[in-house]
């Protein structure tokens, strides 16, 4: 028989500052903190956004077995509304989700229950809601045990909904730090579990939301997910635990160490894409200084597979410039040219080399 969980109304009445929580979260912030110093020398934000954000989506969509390559999220146009593959569609569909609330949030400052609404819309391309029906399970995926039983009626989602936005929102409800907060968060969301579908992701989008309302980073760049997907049956197993145990420092714990190692991992790789572009436009400067520009290269960089479309776009410059200075970056060899179905693609190879081999460039590290 599945042992009941009561959800506790936040704040939780534990002390959560726990010695081993207080020596881990020192180094997690400092780990934190060089994220956002390294992201912030990246000369255009929206480079990151757009192939980390992706890069995200992938790993918290393939936590929820949907799969895609790196080949077919590039290929996808999303303006054209033309994806590669279902899989590459609703990884898009996340990315959206999450750039679209990082800049609510970064407008308003909260995070509402009607911000997580919209998210979950874009994410599952319906506007269905919070559960209305009894009869959610989560169960165990190799046995079908179930092993959880979230909140069955409208009413209690609504008011444990209600709750949480509150706690996020009012500072002066809990001066425990941001970072065991957004552990606790977490948990909360993930054990309501409000929608038919859709809540890990969603989930997971809010904790890189909620560390931007708080400062500790500018752009929606942690790299959460992959931690949590290379970690899975862990990540079950603790948010189960404290349902089952009162488990919280094993949980936050577990959290802490995930942003501390995707922290470091993600600055490591925003280090290499800000060298690379370094790199890039030192060639173009030096080879091709009469197409060379900074939206040049930032398009090519916020678009590894690049199109005529997107530098007419980017550059406002006719089809036939823009073809000229991607056939002359080919001519270069800072991109690769492939035909895929009727459109040709500008591949920066050296980009999607590094943005696909992230634990290769981590096992690189230096000591």
């Amino acid at each position: 028989m599945t042992k009941a969980y009561q959800i506790p109304s936040l704040p939780l009445e534990q002390d959560l500052e726990t010695k081993p929580i207080l020596r881990k979260l020192t180094l997690a912030h400092r780990a934190l903190a060089e994220l956002k110093g390294a992201a912030g020398l990246v000369p255009n934000e929206g480079i990151l956004i757009n192939t980390l954000s992706l890069q995200e989506a992938r790993d918290s969509s393939a936590i929820e077995n949907i799969v895609t390559t790196q080949d077919d999220l590039f290929k996808s146009d999303v303006l054209a509304n033309q994806f590669a593959s279902l899989a590459a569609k609703e990884v898009h569909n996340y990315a959206r989700a999450l750039r679209e609330a990082f800049a609510r949030v970064r407008k308003t400052g909260l995070i509402t229950v009607n911000d997580i609404l919209t998210m979950q819309a874009t994410l599952e391309e319906n506007r269905a809601g919070f559960r209305k029906l009894p009869g959610t399970e989560l169960k165990n995926d190799r046995t079908g045990k179930t092993v959880y039983v979230p909140p069955q009626t409208h009413d209690e989602i609504i008011a444990g909904m209600s709750n949480l936005e509150q706690f996020i929102n009012d500072p002066t409800l809990s001066t425990i730090d941001p970072l065991i907060k957004m552990a606790v968060v977490h948990h909360q969301f993930e054990s309501i579990h409000p929608f038919y579908d859709g809540n890990g992701r969603t989930g997971r989008i809010i904790n890189i939301l909620y560390l931007v309302q708080q400062g500790l980073l500018k752009t929606p760049v942690l790299y959460l997910s992959r931690y949590i997907n290379q970690n899975k049956s862990e990540y079950y197993r603790q948010l189960q635990a404290v349902r089952d145990d009162g488990a919280w420092e094993a949980w936050v714990m577990f959290m802490l160490e995930g942003v501390e190692q995707t922290s470091l991992q993600t600055t490591l790789l925003v280090d290499a894409i800000r060298k690379l572009m370094l790199s890039h436009k030192v060639k173009i400067r030096t080879a091709l200084p009469r197409i060379y520009s900074q939206d040049l290269l930032n398009s090519i960089f916020g678009h590894p597979y690049s199109k005529i479309i997107f530098i007419e776009r980017d550059l406002r410059v006719s089809r036939l410039t823009a073809t000229k200075k991607l056939e002359a970056l080919t001519d270069l060899g800072l991109m690769t040219k492939q035909r895929i179905g009727r459109e040709n693609y500008y591949i920066n190879v050296e980009l999607v080399a590094l943005l696909g081999n992230v634990q290769a460039l981590w096992e690189g590290r230096e000591p």
